[in-house]
């Protein structure tokens, strides 16, 4: 499990293993699939959600055309590997959680990859850069920058904005997203270097204003 402040979220890797649908194979790398899912006790709303929704749909795609920048597809030709994520709580920036957990749950697995790519939202709300922004401050209306980065490589893989912003506000925000997508890296590594060690469960924070947690079993 991934939290990123009151957001959690579990994710699970399977494979790589045998094609499933012979048609849809690939002979020089790996069939990458995901499914982004979201409980219904995840928010407020209770309501029923109907299986391959839109949103869930594009989210979904998102993160798969993410993880496939940076899996090393080409090692594991004519296979598959299915990656899941669900949302247990929502308080913002999910899209960016999901990343995030879907690049350990890949860790984790033992699935190569090209480097670790993470995931962080930042704003512009009442004339201040925020990073990593809940429920509420997502809701007011300010600008929404959602970024997915590989540190190492110093690569871009998601950027992605739901309003516009003036080129210097725009750097600073984008600025603000990369720090935390390097602080998330940066955690994951050292976690995931933990577990590799202890061979055990491991949980933490950081003391930052968007506090990480990470929970493998």
């Amino acid at each position: 499990m991934f939290e990123m402040g009151n957001t959690k979220v579990i994710a699970a890797v399977y494979g790589p293993k045998e094609v499933q649908n012979r048609s849809q194979q690939l002979n020089a790398n790996a069939l990458v699939r995901c499914e982004y899912t979201m409980a219904n006790f995840s928010t407020g709303d209770r309501m029923r959600k109907p299986k391959g929704d839109r949103r869930s749909t594009e989210i979904s795609l998102v993160i798969r055309q993410t993880m496939e920048e940076c899996i090393l597809t080409n090692l594991m030709p004519r296979s598959q590997i299915d990656i899941f994520v669900q949302v247990l709580q929502a308080d913002g920036g999910t899209r960016s959680a999901c990343i995030n957990a879907a690049t350990l749950a890949l860790a984790d697995a033992g699935i190569p990859m090209r480097d670790l790519v993470t995931s962080c939202s930042a704003g512009y709300l009442n004339s201040t850069p925020l990073l990593d922004l809940n429920y509420v401050e997502d809701s007011a209306g300010g600008a929404d920058v959602t970024l997915g980065i590989m540190p190492k490589l110093d690569k871009v893989t998601l950027l992605q904005m739901d309003a516009k912003l003036s080129l210097d506000t725009f750097e600073n925000v984008m600025q603000l997203a990369v720090e935390g997508c390097k602080a998330v890296a940066d955690y994951i590594r050292e976690e995931t270097l933990m577990k590799t060690i202890l061979q055990g469960p491991m949980i933490s924070r950081t003391p930052n204003r968007s506090s990480f947690r990470i929970c493998v079993f």
